[in-house]
């Protein structure tokens, strides 16, 4: 009983900035104009399935290519001692405390069609390329953000899988392949999941990248939101409505994916 009191304060924390914002969230998004209740907003956010679908691509898109990028990082960091996974860890984790806006106008200066990139190539006298304001802009642009929250969760995963496990296997003849698929990918899927979790879900409702990368011609959802509240057609009501239902669909996009993470670890 004396260890439950130090759950309390998360629980009010919890309680205070999730749980009384979110129904605050749901109550604007159920009523209407007239301050009765109505669905309207929310049947309203439905004529926007391109908005959501392309949302979700783009997401989807960042979180795999997170994933082939960090996973051999991970896997290769752990293969260190703890003290140079601890000062490995902490360079990883360095571009974090850069505000977004900062690190996405770099990208945006690197980018563009007269940026650093393009001078480096016409300096080498190699054809420009446009890249600024288009999907590959934002999803470099996604990557470059929410790596650390890939590379993080698959590096404490990976680094507490048991060495004598893995040396026991290569003398019982298993080749390095059967090692890292039967053992270390097995015993690496909570990582693997959490990681997904933790760079999906930003990655879907971003504004910052889409809106500086894509230059507004790419509209995402968070585009959407962020125009109901800060833009020209101002409607908190139907922000609302709008983030209620993403909400909806990230949580049982996160829900599949955890469930197929804890299945595909029960079976090994």
């Amino acid at each position: 009983m004396g260890s439950k009191k130090y759950v309390l304060p998360y629980l009010c924390w919890s309680f205070l900035f999730s749980i009384i914002p979110f129904f605050l969230v749901f109550y604007y998004a159920i009523t209407g104009e007239a301050g009765g209740l109505s669905f309207a907003n929310l049947l309203h956010s439905f004529k926007y399935v391109s908005v959501f679908v392309k949302s979700f691509y783009i997401g989807v898109v960042s979180t795999l290519v997170c994933l082939a990028l960090a996973y051999p990082l991970a896997y290769g960091v752990s293969r260190f001692s703890k003290k140079w996974q601890t000062v490995l860890s902490t360079v990883f984790i360095l571009p974090i405390f850069v505000n977004v806006l900062l690190r996405t106008y770099a990208w945006l200066t690197i980018l563009e069609d007269n940026g650093v990139l393009n001078q480096m190539l016409t300096l080498f006298r190699l054809p420009r390329i446009s890249v600024i304001n288009t999907d590959a802009a934002i999803v470099l642009g996604m990557v470059y953000n929410f790596l650390p929250y890939m590379i993080l969760p698959l590096l404490s995963s990976i680094s507490r899988i048991d060495s004598k496990v893995v040396e026991a296997a290569i003398d019982l003849g298993a080749s390095r392949g059967d090692v890292f698929f039967r053992i270390v990918l097995p015993l690496s899927v909570p990582g693997i999941v959490s990681g997904l979790t933790m760079v999906f879900v930003p990655s879907v409702s971003t504004f910052v990248v889409s809106n500086l990368l894509g230059g507004g011609k790419n509209l995402l959802i968070g585009d959407l939101i962020e125009m109901q509240f800060l833009g020209s057609s101002y409607n908190p009501s139907f922000g609302c409505a709008l983030s209620i239902v993403l909400t909806l669909f990230v949580f049982i996009f996160v829900l599949l994916i955890n469930n197929v993470g804890k299945n595909s670890y029960s079976e090994e």
